[in-house]
């Protein structure tokens, strides 16, 4: 695929040697981003883990204090009573059977699934379908609850979740290339402390073995990891 003159550009403003402090990161990928829409940044954080073993599959959510600058497609699968709660918080859908049977259609127009606990049985099978999207519902995270309401405002309010992959990587939005560079450094750190906290007693050797920022299309910028162990 041809390499286009805007992502040369972008390419020969990014030292691939260097390793910038989260700052500069901030501001270099503001200046990088070649699209015309507004792309979103994202962050990429290598760990000393082996994702293999339960206790090293690291999994958790974090709000960040500025949201993602994208408002989260959010679908409540409950029973009836709870329904006019996650309404009024502001769901885009709420019901159980007929989003069941949608999603193993292979509907996944959603951003996040919210579920109360009764209805996980149900939800189980679809596992295979939301899984590998990072769509199902998980008490670790928060989606798995009674208050539906609380859940909903909180995804609304900037609440995103994470998992590491397979090759020990979470890869996480943290916000627009539209804000400024102290709303990119304070959502990065929000979430890569989130991360550190979540280290497991059994990970040997260094845990957070690299971070990188990019925006969509743009080239990656490594980011020095003493940024978040101070």
């Amino acid at each position: 695929m041809a390499t286009t003159k805007k992502r040369k550009v972008a390419d020969s403003k990014v030292d691939k040697n260097k390793v910038y402090s989260l700052k500069e990161a901030a501001t270099l990928v503001k200046e990088v981003n070649t699209t015309k829409f507004d792309a979103s940044v994202d962050i990429h954080v290598r760990l000393g883990v082996d994702p293999k073993k339960a206790d090293q599959a690291i999994r958790g959510s974090v709000t960040l204090p500025h949201g993602t600058g994208k408002t989260k497609r959010v679908l409540v699968l409950c029973t009836p009573d709870k329904e006019a709660d996650a309404t009024k918080a502001g769901a885009d859908h709420v019901g159980l059977d007929e989003f069941i049977q949608k999603i193993e259609a292979g509907w996944t127009d959603i951003d996040v699934i919210i579920a109360t606990p009764s209805v996980m049985p149900k939800i189980g099978k679809l596992g295979k379908i939301l899984g590998p999207r990072n769509l199902m519902p998980n008490p670790k995270t928060g989606t798995v609850t009674n208050d539906v309401a609380a859940a909903v405002n909180e995804v609304k309010g900037g609440k995103i979740t994470f998992k590491v992959d397979k090759a020990g990587i979470i890869h996480a939005s943290i916000g627009r290339v539209s804000f400024d560079v102290q709303k990119i450094q304070e959502n990065s750190t929000e979430l890569i402390n989130a991360i550190i906290k979540l280290k497991p007693s059994t990970a040997k050797g260094t845990y957070l073995k690299g971070v990188s920022m990019a925006s969509t299309m743009s080239p990656g910028i490594t980011v020095d990891t003493k940024n978040f162990l101070n």
